[in-house]
This record gives structure tokens, sequence and C-alpha cells, in this order.
């Protein structure tokens, strides 16, 4: 059996609160954006980004060990940027699997990645908003294997595949050179899915391993990178959170007199406007596509949510917005009560020198 397909490594980077893509189109010299994703499945017409990312272009880069490594970047509106570099390959499965193992995790990727992040912001940092000195990072690889042929040139239906290659595929989606167990391999292919008998997506964590043509496997690429995108966000937000509500906690810790916890109500106000902020900000993110019903995109993009990690960090998140949501009540409820202690005696004294007054005026 004779593959051919490409390694294609997504290597993503949150940059910045935001990126103002009209600005960056005028900066680059872009035209009107396209329509993404481009389904070739049956989708309503509306299922589309509301703010498609920039496309640019990248040079190619040459690579002594890898050859000629085509390179794309792509700007999302909520301030992520994804570095896409695409390897051609063709031999047969064993070949396959060791350059898989080889590719994955391969430390001159990020190197070259890195660069190529730091010259396109170069151009770019005009329309970026509030950008960050030190960027979260994220990286998936998919295996896209376009062709997969016997002798006779007849294209492989996906179940053969599974059958006949199911442990090859379980490597390849772990990145492992060694063959897996039995367990391993049954609990990486369960995730998987299909629309015709000839297409084929398995996903992972880390990688996964897409059988379909070109244009069958664009959007399938596109929606991985976009859960992707959505973990890195939320990554992103989980980390805030966390330094805010820690730095509120050791702020009350100090504060414990009534008249201390009068200067928590500017603590508080600023608590909630990250609070509202992060909540602004996520609601963008999550609903950049909306995906509705039991369409093969929907299915498909929650599969790669859950296995990539997206709804764990969203529901960090959310539990640390209650918490946050807590401790804003908390802090205003502390604060009412200073102000209503601290009135309390400012009515006291006003009736103690009244009456020391009314005295004085008898005598």
């Amino acid at each position: 059996m004779v593959l051919r397909g490409s390694f294609q490594v997504l290597m993503l980077y949150d940059v910045a609160d935001a990126i103002r893509l009209d600005e960056l189109r005028t900066i680059l010299g872009l035209g009107s954006p396209e329509r993404l994703p481009q389904f070739i499945r049956p989708a309503p017409d509306y299922v589309r980004f509301e703010r498609p990312p920039v496309v640019q272009a990248v040079k190619s880069i040459s690579s002594r060990a890898d050859g000629q490594v085509e390179v794309r970047a792509k700007y999302y509106d909520y301030g992520v940027i994804s570095i896409e570099s695409g390897l051609p390959f063709e031999g047969d499965w064993k070949s396959l699997v060791d350059q898989s193992s080889r590719w994955i995790d391969a430390p001159g990727v990020e190197t070259r990645s890195m660069e190529q992040v730091r010259r396109c912001l170069s151009a770019a940092g005009p329309a970026l908003v509030n950008p960050y000195a030190d960027w979260l990072s994220e990286e998936y690889y998919i295996i896209h294997v376009k062709e997969a042929q016997i002798s006779g040139g007849e294209r492989v239906p996906a179940a053969e595949l599974i059958a006949d290659h199911g442990a090859e595929i379980a490597q390849i989606v772990r990145g492992e050179s060694t063959a897996l167990s039995e367990t391993e391999r049954q609990e990486t292919l369960q995730s998987r899915t299909s629309y015709y008998p000839t297409d084929l997506v398995v996903v992972g964590w880390k990688a996964a391993f897409v059988y379909d043509s070109i244009e069958g496997a664009a959007p399938v690429i596109q929606l991985l990178e976009y859960a992707n995108t959505q973990l890195l966000e939320f990554r992103h937000y989980d980390n805030l959170l966390t330094r805010v509500l820690g730095e509120m906690y050791k702020s009350m810790e100090g504060r414990r007199g009534r008249l201390s916890r009068w200067r928590l109500a500017r603590e508080a106000e600023r608590l909630n406007t990250i609070r509202l902020d992060v909540m602004e900000i996520a609601e963008r993110a999550d609903n950049s596509i909306k995906f509705l019903s039991d369409m093969f995109y929907a299915r498909l993009y929650r599969l790669a949510a859950a296995k990539v990690g997206v709804h764990d960090y969203r529901n960090l998140v959310d539990q640390k917005l209650r918490t946050a949501a807590e401790l804003y009540r908390f802090m205003v409820d502390e604060f009412q009560e200073s102000r209503s202690f601290l009135l309390e005696l400012i009515v006291v004294f006003i009736l103690v020198i009244e009456i020391i007054l009314a005295f004085k005026g008898k005598f």
C-alpha cells in the first residue's frame, strides 16, 4: 500500500488580548477575508467564523533534515497566532509511523515557529491590542493521508484501514515508534469519525490522523486548529484568574480590622472588572463559530474539543469565575459593613456632642 499526504504542525501562541483584523489586512496588503471554514460536507451556510482569521502565506523554510517546509500564519481576532508548517510525504505504513514519531515534539519545529512569530509580529504589531510580554503556546500535529492505494489504484475504505492498520494509526496519533498495548490502541481508536466510507478522522490529545482528499481535509484541519486556539485561550483565562484570586486573598489577609476594610471597595471593583472582561472575551472566543444540531462538523468539533481538553479548562475557568463572583460579593459586604459601622460611629459622636452641649447650656 502506497501512502501519500503531508505532516501538518500547528504551533499556536496567545500574544495579545485581541487583534484588529481589518487593520491587520491593511498592514499586510491583503484583500477581503474568505468564508471559513469552507465546508464540503452538508452544513448550514451561516456556520462560519463570525470574524474569519487573517491568513498570511509565509516564505517556505528550507531544512536539511526535512526538505522544503511550507509555512503560513493565521491571526485570530481574540489574540492568537497560529503558525502552520506542512511537509509532504510518500511511503508505506512503517515509514509513516517512523516519520510521525520523529516529527512529533521535534525540537527544531518549535524554534523555527517562534522565530516566525517574532517576524510576523514585527509587521503586525500596530494591530495588537494589549500585547503580552510572555506567550502561552500550544502545539498540535496532523498527519493527513490524502491517498492510500493498493496495487490496483483503488482508494482503500476507512473500515479496512482500521481493521488492517489500526495499530499503526494508533501509534501515529500517539507519536510512538513502538507498538501500543491493545487497551491503549482501543482507547485511541475510539475517538474517530467518518462521513463517507472513504474518509476517516482519528483525534488524539496531541495529534490527529486525517484520511481524506485535500478539499475534504481542509475544514477538518481548520476545526482542529480552532479547538486548539480555544484551549489556549481558556488556559490564559485560567492563569489570569488564578493570579488575580491569589492577589485578592493575600490582600484580604492583611486587612482584618473594620476600618482597614474601607479600601476593599476599590479592590472589589477591580476584581469585578477583570471577571467581566474574562467573561466577555471568553464568550467571544467560544462563539466564534456556533455549531448547532447533529451535523457532521458539529460532532467532529465536539470530539476534538473534548480530546484536546477545551471542556476541562472551560470548566476550570467557569469555577474560578464563580469563585470571583462570590469573593466580589463578600468584599462588597465587608465594605458595606465597615461603612455602616463608621456611619454609626459618626452618629454616636454627633449625639455625644449634642448631649454635652445641652448639659453645658444648663450650667
